[in-house]
């Protein structure tokens, strides 16, 4: 499975985007998203360094939402004592 990271972009040059994502700002190809149009204040998605898809403020709120929903529930797990062993 893979993963993207919603973040909304900051900046656009020729080839590439900054984006900011809860305070963490990372520089993003556009290489692969050459066939739409990037411009400040969009929300993308990022895997491996890539924009691979645009998305709305909506759709970014959602994915963050469900990555929430995944990280609580880790912690819960890491917080539980181990299981003995029978």
């Amino acid at each position: 499975m893979c993963l993207a990271v919603p973040m909304q972009v900051i900046e656009v040059d020729t080839y590439s985007v900054r984006c900011i994502a809860r305070g963490i700002e990372r520089e993003a190809s556009l290489f692969l998203f050459q066939h739409e149009s990037v411009e400040v204040g969009d929300h993308v998605l990022i895997h491996m360094g890539q924009v691979i898809e645009k998305i709305s403020e909506s759709e970014a709120a959602a994915s963050w939402a469900a990555y929430d929903e995944i990280f609580a529930a880790e912690a819960r797990q890491r917080a539980q004592p181990p299981r003995a062993s029978a």
